[in-house]
């Protein structure tokens, strides 16, 4: 059985922007590349993406970017399914959260995967207290 990741905006942010973490990323593309892993992205958390790199480089280089991750081993999951909805409401509301990364995380819970993440200032607390699996890149 293949391992599953839900990725975070700042796991893409760091293999774009070459930052500590971006080997760690690439592992686990490469990985996905031959097989060996599943890799998702709720399409909220994308949007974080895109929006820093709009805001950094424009629109052309944002959808270059969205273009060059169409051809990674990448799934974007375009809804929020009601188990993730419910779920993302309950870990916004405990936590005080923001919406999209309550939505990462809530992938991460109801799939079953590991949130592949650098944003300890968010998530060291919920770690400890949830049951959620992470894959920190640094």
């Amino acid at each position: 059985m293949s391992v599953r990741y839900i990725l975070d905006a700042c796991a893409i942010i760091a293999l774009l922007k070459d930052e500590a973490g971006s080997e760690e990323v690439s592992t686990i593309f490469n990985d996905a590349f031959k097989g060996e892993t599943l890799i998702s992205m709720n399409k909220i958390n994308l949007l974080e993406v895109y929006y820093d790199v709009y805001r950094s480089a424009g629109k052309e280089t944002a959808d270059n970017v969205l273009f060059e991750l169409s051809k990674r081993p990448i799934t974007v999951v375009p809804e929020i399914s009601d188990s993730v909805f419910a779920e993302a409401g309950r870990l916004k509301a405990t936590y005080k959260i923001s919406l999209a990364d309550s939505i990462a995380l809530a992938e991460a819970s109801v799939s079953g995967g590991s949130l592949v993440t650098a944003d300890h200032h968010e998530f060291d607390s919920i770690e400890k207290h949830e049951s959620i699996r992470f894959h920190w890149i640094r």
